[in-house]
């Protein structure tokens, strides 16, 4: 064989060798594009499409042990413990920064999401994946508070708030 022809057999090769591996990639990613998502991809392909979890709330007046008002309870949704963040805010000085710019950087972007339960005790928010804390004040003959800590998750998610899992529990005077 002369050397033009042993030079044209070699890049005819590598010319196969790439196409055949192009192909296989093709493959792959058209199999995959079309496989069902689930939780893993989801959380991975976030910055292309917010998937939000319908997280229910549910009060059950009559469960708490107390006369509760059938007015509406607001309820508030955080990323991170405001407690917890309170608490690191008053242990050192921080001139110059309020707590409302303290927590929102604790945040990291993600903001407080607000809601009310309706006289029937329920709430609907629709809320992106990760763990929240709810906190919710109810108040009537004594008070009641939740902060509950809440992984979000899937397509649904139901929550009780029942006097066993309240945060406080005080008597009125």
């Amino acid at each position: 064989m002369s050397e033009g022809q042993n030079f044209t057999r070699k890049v005819l090769v590598v010319l196969a060798g790439v196409t055949l591996v192009a192909t296989l990639g093709w493959a792959v990613l058209s199999v995959y594009r079309r496989l069902p998502e689930d939780e893993r991809t989801s959380s991975r392909l976030r910055g292309l499409a917010q998937h939000t979890t319908l997280l229910r709330l549910r009060l059950r007046r009559e469960g708490v042990g107390f006369p509760v008002s059938a007015k509406r309870v607001s309820v508030q949704l955080y990323p991170i413990n405001m407690a917890a963040a309170r608490s690191e805010y008053d242990s050192e000085q921080r001139p110059g920064q309020r707590f409302a710019e303290f927590a929102k950087r604790l945040m990291g972007g993600r903001e407080r999401i607000d809601g009310e339960l309706d006289e029937a005790g329920e709430a609907a928010l629709n809320v992106p994946p990760g763990k929240w804390w709810v906190h919710v004040e109810l108040d009537g003959d004594r008070e009641l508070t939740w902060r509950l800590p809440v992984e979000v998750s899937g397509r649904e998610k139901t929550v009780e708030l029942t006097k066993e899992n309240a945060y406080l529990r005080a008597k009125r005077f």
